[in-house]
């Protein structure tokens, strides 16, 4: 008798519960906010004032300091290579064109080696 008590209960919590066949499901809202179109990023290679060293530049975010330097922290730590922010901008030591576009590209930006 005491398990027919369980399993009055647990038929009665189980029913109590949201998202069961007693509610319906509500449809999708046509009026959520869509995502924001993120911007074409620019990536340049750059020697002047390097003592003939090379980094590759990073600009056209519209985002603040503090999430450049999260991404930048990211793209660091996958490349394996050092950089810093500045400016609105992320640099990267040495030439990384082509892996810098693979990265961002990863996160849904269009990029533009120049």
């Amino acid at each position: 008798m005491n398990s027919d008590n369980w399993l009055k209960r647990l038929q009665a919590l189980r029913e109590s519960m949201p998202g069961q066949d007693n509610e319906p499901d509500l449809p999708q809202h046509a009026d959520e906010p869509k995502p924001a179109k993120l911007p074409r990023l620019d990536i340049i290679l750059d020697r002047k004032g390097r003592a003939g060293k090379t980094a590759t530049i990073i600009c056209g975010f519209l985002c603040d300091d503090s999430e450049l330097t999260d991404i930048a922290g990211h793209l660091k730590r996958s490349l394996g290579t050092g950089g810093s922010t500045r400016g609105g901008e992320i640099l990267i030591q040495g030439d990384r064109r082509n892996d810098c576009a693979r990265f961002f590209q990863s996160l849904g930006y269009k990029t533009r080696c120049i």
